[in-house]
């Protein structure tokens, strides 16, 4: 049976840890908007998700994760603990993020990307400024791309598919499809097609 609480519809065998909090509002008067979690779901101690958001099936999330207002979350996508996801993010099918990830509005994770722990993505060109939030502009990561742990993506940029961002790369600029990155700026250090291990994800020509 779907466990339903006003706006909120959570699917079938849900695991819902200590302290968590589904339905979250923003607004001063609460004007129910809709929060649906698929099947499956496990929800760790602490975490957060607030209205307006859609998750698919076999999400999980680990302790003390956020997920701001209406984001659009796919199925089978794991969040690591003490990640934050900011308003109006998308991740799609199967995306893993490690522990501490910090994704901000805007953003969109494509399919079966992989974030590893502390990596921060951003969106403001100009930051506390006084046109700070008309200039927002969020980080896209296509299928499959692989950001190393303690990377940092500035705002606007586009990580190719298959890309692979090196540990603690500061990536300034776009990166082309089935490259590999590293350093700060970013350059390009190597090409996916002469790394063996990745040998079954080859489908960039």
């Amino acid at each position: 049976m779907n466990h339903k609480h006003s706006s909120i519809t959570i699917g079938t065998h849900a695991t819902i840890g200590d302290y968590v909090l589904i339905g979250v509002s923003t607004q001063k008067k609460h004007s129910a908007i809709a929060t649906f979690i698929g099947s499956h779901a496990t929800l760790r101690s602490h975490t957060v998700i607030y209205e307006g958001v859609h998750i698919g099936d076999s999400f999980q999330s680990g302790h003390h994760v956020t997920i701001r207002e209406y984001c659009q979350i796919g199925s089978h996508v794991s969040i690591g603990t003490g990640s934050c996801i900011e308003h109006h993010v998308k991740i799609e099918d199967d995306v893993r993020l490690h522990s501490n990830v910090f994704i901000p509005e805007f953003s969109h994770l494509k399919a079966s990307c992989w974030i590893g722990p502390n990596v921060v993505l951003t969106n403001a060109k100009y930051p506390n400024s006084s046109t700070t939030k008309k200039h927002l502009v969020g980080v896209i990561i296509e299928e499959k791309a692989v950001i190393g742990a303690n990377s940092t993506l500035l705002p606007g940029v586009t990580i190719g598919e298959n890309s692979i961002i090196g540990a603690g790369a500061v990536v300034t600029r776009d990166v082309p499809a089935g490259k590999v990155v590293a350093g700060n700026p970013a350059k390009v250090i190597n090409d996916i097609n002469q790394i063996d291990v990745y040998k079954d994800r080859r489908d960039i020509t």
